[in-house]
């Protein structure tokens, strides 16, 4: 048995869990917005008091995938509505920078024209300083993309450690040509 599938998923007070048995959609409501999921039919959810249990019909190798998947995207949600998810992004090097304007970020990175990428309604993105945005949203997925988009732009450069790097990471550097 999946060891994360079999987890229960336990759901905070502030949160509501609706399930529809006949198209297997779930939706999850809390403070911060509504996300709603299709479940697989290969998988049984079960609402208790306080928390959600899943189960998986057969034994079968695509069942058994699904199992913990399914499980990990339904915590997913409630954390997200409950708390909302953050990335924190650092633009390291001189001249790079981010500007916010109304639904559009801007990033001068190195490249003889801005890079202009269009914010997704869901998302929020607070500017901390020039150098440095917090992208913040209730679906873990799109958080993590939206992040992952910005971030392929430039990603650091081992040598100088020069590019946008998530807050945190740890750029590995390579020494560079000895003179003689």
């Amino acid at each position: 048995m999946s060891r994360i599938g079999k987890k229960a998923i336990f759901i905070p007070q502030d949160v509501s869990v609706t399930f529809n048995e006949g198209n297997k959609e779930i939706i999850v409501k809390g403070k911060h917005g509504i996300l709603k999921r299709f479940i697989s039919d290969e998988i049984t959810v079960f609402l208790e008091e306080k928390k959600i249990v899943l189960s998986r019909l057969n034994d079968e190798k695509k069942s058994r995938e699904l199992h913990g998947l399914n499980r990990a995207l339904l915590q997913n949600m409630v954390k997200g509505v409950a708390n909302k998810f953050s990335k924190t992004l650092i633009a390291e090097g001189v001249g790079y920078r981010f500007q916010v304007e109304k639904n559009l970020l801007n990033l001068s990175i190195g490249f003889t024209h801005p890079v202009q990428f269009e914010i997704p309604e869901d998302l929020s993105i607070k500017l901390e300083s020039n150098t440095k945005i917090q992208l913040s949203g209730i679906d873990k997925e799109k958080v993590g993309f939206f992040a992952a988009k910005i971030r392929d732009m430039k990603p650091p450069e081992p040598y100088k450690g020069k590019g946008i790097l998530y807050e945190g990471e740890k750029i590995l550097r390579k020494a560079g040509k000895t003179g003689k």
